[in-house]
């Protein structure tokens, strides 16, 4: 009988998960990770982490199946926390949740998983995996899950071949409804439980206040940039190259103060990203203002007017060699190569088309349509058709 671990979270998609695979026969053990219990950073009197492991707990006795918790908190911090907080102060959003799979659920958690003797780790998440042939050598593919408005193959995006091996995926093939009946027909406490919208794996804690108990507030001004900013209306430039027409396209808009007026004060730059509108408290606009750009060095936030402002919006985006990760080693591509696919520069986001260009310094994504607040420290996933092939780091 195969041994499989799964990450138990105390949420409903990891408890039905653990159900299936009892029922297909494998032997299963729940393991619960708290990776948070630093008392310097409380959002509030509850104790997330003690409750979800309290749910995960009474899922595993309900299910007759072993449990323990193991502590990764250090670890966390380490690979993590301090990495998000030094991105944030570069002026990068990191996305944690990519981060925490690759560095904790499909690293630490895995190592641990396999010192207890397990052939697999499985997961709660909304995505399904394939194995093909090909010269003689298995292939392992992570494809999209069924259920399209949960679909999770982009937390996913920096899995390697050696990850998926071993990775399990029991409710890939389930839309979230179906989820929820199966928890209900077995009377599981996290049946109702709402998805969790903190932080991966810490719990309520939401990344706003988490970022403001970690870095320090500095005062400094918001500016408005018109739409009649000469940079958006610069002519484009004859090209020697499409490398040299990707270079132009993907390049980064450089504001200064005196580019527009300013309207407001903030308490740090680092607290904003690109298309945010929430938390500017800048009013008697027309339309409301939206972050287009964060200078960290000089504590300065650009706005513009409107969703549609043409400060929000670029074709091309670049990703620096060393970011750029291919599920698919067999399909990576070689300098001067390139390759029609769709891709989402963030979790939820519709695919558009794209086309992939490797060069020598790293691959140029440029999208059909132009895409709304591009924002560097953020993934950008590619595939062709259900099949997420690579993703990199958005420079």
């Amino acid at each position: 009988m195969k041994r499989v671990i799964i990450g138990l979270s105390g949420g409903v998609d990891s408890s039905v998960a653990a159900y299936l695979l009892k029922e297909q026969g494998y032997e299963v053990i729940g393991l619960f990770m708290k990776n948070w219990h630093d008392d310097s950073v409380t959002i509030s009197n509850e104790c997330p982490w003690l409750d979800d492991s309290n749910d995960a707990m009474l899922v595993a006795e309900k299910l007759g199946i072993p449990f323990q918790t193991v502590d990764l908190s250090e670890q966390y911090k380490e690979r993590i926390v301090d990495y998000m907080f030094h991105e944030y102060q570069q002026g990068r959003t990191p996305n944690p949740d990519v981060l925490c799979n690759r560095e904790i659920k499909f690293d630490v958690f895995m190592k641990i998983a396999i010192e207890l003797g397990a052939d697999y780790v499985a997961t709660g998440h909304y995505c399904r995996k394939g194995t093909i042939e090909k010269d003689g050598k298995k292939i392992y593919q992570l494809l999209a899950g069924e259920d399209t408005n949960k679909d999770q193959s982009y937390f996913l995006c920096q899995l390697s071949q050696a990850q998926l091996a071993k990775a399990l995926f029991p409710i890939g093939e389930l839309t979230k409804p179906q989820v929820r009946e199966i928890a209900t027909k077995l009377d599981l406490i996290t049946a109702d439980k709402k998805d969790s919208q903190g932080l991966c794996f810490i719990g309520k804690v939401k990344l706003p206040d988490f970022l403001q108990q970690q870095l320090q507030p500095k005062e400094g001004v918001i500016v408005e940039i018109p739409e009649s900013n000469r940079l958006y209306h610069e002519s484009i430039p004859k090209f020697a190259s499409k490398t040299d027409e990707l270079v132009y396209l993907s390049r980064k808009a450089h504001y200064t103060i005196a580019d527009g007026k300013v309207v407001g004060k903030h308490q740090g730059a680092h607290y904003f990203t690109k298309g945010q509108r929430k938390g500017l408290a800048v009013g008697g606009t027309v339309e409301p203002l939206f972050v287009i750009d964060t200078d960290v060095d000089d504590n300065v936030i650009y706005t513009g007017q409107g969703k549609d402002h043409p400060g929000l919006y670029k074709k091309v985006l670049f990703v620096h060699q060393e970011e750029v990760h291919w599920i698919r080693e067999d399909l990576k591509l070689q300098v001067d190569e390139s390759m029609s696919v769709m891709a989402r520069i963030r979790y939820r986001q519709a695919l558009e088309n794209a086309t992939i260009y490797q060069v020598d310094s790293g691959l140029y994504v440029e999208f059909e349509d132009a895409q709304s607040a591009i924002t560097e420290g953020q993934f950008v996933a590619w595939y062709v058709e259900d099949e997420l092939l690579g993703s990199g780091v958005i420079s």
